[in-house]
Formats: C-alpha cells, sequence, structure tokens
C-alpha cells in the first residue's frame, strides 16, 4: 500500500486561504471545524433559548468568528445596552459553518435560520444587508476531475464570497464560489447566484438573472 502524502500544515492553509488546491482532512484544518462546530452549538442554543443578553449574543457571535474587536463598555441597563450594540449583526440560528474566522457581516445586517456558510475562503456580506430563511453561501469548490477529487483524500479549493451594502436575499437563495453581488441587490427566493451581479438589480432564477433595475427613491438616506 503507497504511504500517505506528507502535507506541510502552514502551507496547506495557506493555499486555503488563498482559493488554491488543499487538503480539509488534515490535524489542524479538522481540530478548527471541530472547534466551530462547539462554538455554534452554544450560539445556537444561547438562539433558540431566547433567554440571553443581546451583548452576551454578540460575545458568542464574536467568539464563533474569531473576531477580538473588543465591545464597547456595557451601558446602565440590558435595554440601553441592546441599543447601543443595535449595529452588530443579528444571526438567528441554527447554523452551519466549517471555520467561523472567514466569514465577516457587516453592520446592522440581519441573517435569518438555517444559514449555511461553506467559509473555505472569506464571505464578506456588507451593511443592512437581510437574508431570509435557509440561505447557503458556498466558497468552498471540488476538481470536477473524479481521480484528482478523490473523496476525502483528494484536494479541494475555494473562491471568496463578496456581497454589497444593502442587499436582500429571499428565502432558500444559494450564492456560489467566486460571485461578487452589487450594492441594493435583490435576490429572488430560492434563487441561484451563479455569477457576478451589478448594482441595483433584482435577481430571480437558477441561474439568477436580471428581471429589473432598482430605483433608489431616496438615495440620501444610504449610508456612503
Amino acid at each position: 500500500m503507497a504511504g500517505r502524502i506528507t502535507i506541510d500544515l502552514a502551507e496547506n492553509r495557506r493555499r486555503m486561504l488563498a482559493g488554491e488546491l488543499y487538503h480539509a482532512f488534515v490535524p489542524d484544518l479538522s481540530a478548527d471545524r471541530r472547534r466551530t462546530k462547539r462554538a455554534l452549538t452554544a450560539y445556537s442554543t444561547a438562539v433558540t433559548a431566547g433567554e440571553c443578553s443581546r451583548r452576551k449574543l454578540v460575545e458568542l457571535w464574536a467568539h464563533l468568528i474569531r473576531d477580538e474587536t473588543p465591545l464597547p463598555p456595557p451601558a446602565t441597563t440590558d435595554e440601553e445596552d441592546a441599543v447601543l450594540l443595535e449595529n452588530y449583526p443579528y444571526v438567528d440560528g441554527p447554523i452551519k459553518m466549517d471555520y467561523g474566522f472567514n466569514v465577516r457581516l457587516g453592520s446592522n445586517v440581519y441573517v435569518n435560520s438555517n444559514s449555511t456558510w461553506i467559509d473555505t475562503c472569506l464571505i464578506k456580506v456588507g451593511s443592512r444587508t437581510l437574508i431570509g430563511p435557509n440561505c447557503s453561501f458556498y466558497s468552498g469548490t471540488h476538481p470536477t476531475d473524479p481521480s484528482i477529487r478523490n473523496g476525502t483524500r483528494g484536494p479541494e479549493g475555494g473562491k471568496p464570497i463578496t456581497i454589497g451594502d444593502d442587499c436582500w436575499f429571499g428565502g432558500n437563495c444559494v450564492v456560489l464560489p467566486g460571485v461578487t453581488i452589487g450594492k441594493g441587490v435583490t435576490v429572488g427566493a430560492g434563487s441561484v447566484v451563479t455569477k457576478d451581479v451589478p448594482d441595483y438589480v433584482v435577481v430571480v432564477g437558477n441561474p439568477a438573472k436580471i428581471i429589473k433595475k432598482v430605483e433608489v427613491s431616496q438615495p440620501e438616506l444610504i449610508d456612503s
């Protein structure tokens, strides 16, 4: 039997983050995914219970995505604290993620339940974006050649996903690797976004296609 391939773990991780072919089932990345599952369980449990303060949920989310940016000091009451933290993302559980550290949500983002984030590469979501239930964002890819793909022993890759400010995703949307979605885009329920989308349009379908432009009635209300 042929011996296992020796893999430089630091180089393998660099390749993953760069969107190059890498191996996922290696000790350090497997440990990362286990750690993320524990953090996801803690976060989803807290959301489902509905008994945590806004600050606790923000802290659990920061732990999940490994964001060490200090929070503002607590306000006098929970109600005042919730106002203080209102621009931090609101994310309903349950959630599925691989790593967490490759997901970045902008200010005042809302994500409904049952979202999936295959964050092999960076997934960025712009401010004030609303994401409906059962939406999935897949930055991971696999070779189409099955002899290279080779189950869990073969390499996989990835491409980043970038979503602009002020977007709205209906339920059950899917965004594929390497896609950039512009500002102010509406993605119709059930759509599969396979290629880049320009600013201020509505896209619908599988694959998603532009059906109309969005006329912004009060552009002065949109933050720059």
